[in-house]
């Protein structure tokens, strides 16, 4: 993940690192990051389609993860 930062940290117009990222958020359970990054890649280049797929899932996910909690 470091990586990716490091990456957009030098290139921040570069939507790649953020999706990349984002995922890994995603798979630690990370979901508001990931919602981050996902949104930024797409406010980036709105045509990302993995991304809108991405930040779609992490939204279900994030909302089955919190009707559990209750």
């Amino acid at each position: 993940m470091d990586d990716y930062t490091s990456a957009i940290q030098t290139q921040p117009e570069f939507e790649v690192p953020y999706y990349n990222r984002g995922l890994i958020c995603y798979r630690l359970g990370y979901f508001d990051d990931a919602l981050k990054d996902f949104k930024k890649v797409l406010e980036l280049n709105p045509a990302f389609e993995d991304a809108s797929l991405s930040l779609k899932q992490t939204i279900l996910d994030k909302e089955e993860k919190q009707r559990r909690a209750y």
